[in-house]
């Protein structure tokens, strides 16, 4: 099996880092990166995993770090590692909060996730998942104090995923950018997806001035390198797709950028 990886990236804040393969029984559907934040009332998770069984892992991860339970989890956008461990941490007590588009994806594309991951992570692999929506949503952006610990959830208005959503912590200077950031791999871009709008998005993420990135595939980085890696590519994209089209080229000749 693959094993998460637990870093540190300040003061009780760390980044679980998945695989950046595909989903696989190895890995649980845990490919991607996740994060926790340890406050004086437990711990706070941001994203809870693939499947049931990716929440199991994920939470013997926190505890090789802390002995507090996740109170608070965070879906910070509609793929299905960002929120399909959900039950496992609702039936241990824990409040579910998503941004009202995230929930509105999970509903719309969650059965086919589902599907998708019974031939990835195979009938063993999935069993015990289903699918539990947030029971707290916000449409843009919502201010959450817990237990000593100031935590802004900003939407995106449409990233990777509709729901996207950066989670910020102003006084570590740390954002969770979930799937709005990938490092050491190529970006995911679906029809689920608003290519231009993740361009701005970014930019709002940027303007934070975030010291620490904790990205939604990959280590926990800076902001410079989630620039070149994932900003500075969707520009790069759009530019030159943008060109070939105004200038009278075919689909293919775009496609081949």
């Amino acid at each position: 099996a693959f094993e998460l990886e637990v870093k540190q990236v300040s003061q009780n804040i760390y980044a679980i880092v998945g695989e950046m393969a595909q989903r696989s029984p190895e890995n649980r559907g845990n490919n991607a990166t996740f994060g926790l934040v340890i406050t004086k009332a437990g711990a706070v998770l941001i994203d809870s995993g693939g499947t049931f069984k990716g929440a199991e892992q994920i939470d013997a991860a926190i505890k090789t770090v802390t002995n507090k339970p996740v109170k608070i989890v965070i879906n910070s956008g509609g793929q299905d590692h960002r929120w399909l461990g959900n039950d496992y941490f609702k039936a241990n007590g824990a409040r579910i909060i998503a941004s009202t588009a995230a929930v509105e994806d999970h509903k719309e594309r969650g059965n086919g996730q589902l599907e998708a991951l019974g031939f990835l992570v195979g009938d063993k692999g999935l069993a015990g998942t289903e699918a539990v929506y947030a029971d707290e949503t916000f449409d843009e952006r919502l201010s959450l104090d817990f237990g000593g610990v100031h935590f802004e959830l900003i939407a995106s208005g449409g990233a990777h995923t509709p729901g996207d959503a950066v989670i910020w912590l102003p006084n570590a200077k740390v954002a969770f950018t979930g799937d709005m950031v990938y490092l050491e791999r190529m970006l995911g871009i679906g029809d689920f997806s608003n290519f231009k709008n993740w361009i701005v998005a970014f930019e709002a993420m940027a303007a934070l001035g975030p010291k620490h990135i904790v990205p939604g595939h990959g280590n926990p980085s800076t902001l410079e390198r989630a620039t070149a890696e994932t900003y500075d590519y969707l520009v790069n994209l759009n530019t030159r797709v943008s060109k070939v089209l105004e200038n009278g080229g075919e689909i293919a000749e775009a496609t081949a950028v």
